[in-house]
């Protein structure tokens, strides 16, 4: 399940680096874009949860955290993309940052790295 949730995010993480060259260049982003980095965000975050509800915790329960906090942040700017607003790169460099954090304490995890 945890592998499937690593694929998902970093699958998600590849269409974010599209987006984010596109709103560092003050562009809005593509909507399906946008739709399908949500959804398999999403997809991670439940997977993720389903797991720590099954027992796994330590570092992938602070994956999870962090990715939730990114994913927040991931709301903010689905809203001023909404709005039609280029959103500011601080708050993309944030949210990018965040999900790479918890990605990686995921990964590293599931893959035994860490």
């Amino acid at each position: 399940m945890l592998t499937y949730a690593v694929l998902s995010f970093g699958v998600a993480a590849i269409i974010g680096l599209i987006m984010a060259a596109s709103i560092l260049r003050g562009l809005l982003a593509p909507w399906i874009l946008s739709l399908v980095h949500a959804a398999l965000g999403a997809t991670g975050l439940v997977l993720v949860l389903l797991a720590v509800f099954n027992g796994s915790g330590g570092l992938i329960l602070v994956g999870l955290v962090t990715l939730i906090v990114a994913a927040l942040g991931g709301f903010y700017l689905a809203f001023l993309h909404l709005q039609n607003k280029v959103a500011p790169s601080g708050i993309v460099l944030a949210h990018a940052g965040l999900a790479v954090a918890g990605f990686l304490m995921l990964a590293g995890t599931v893959f035994n790295i860490l």
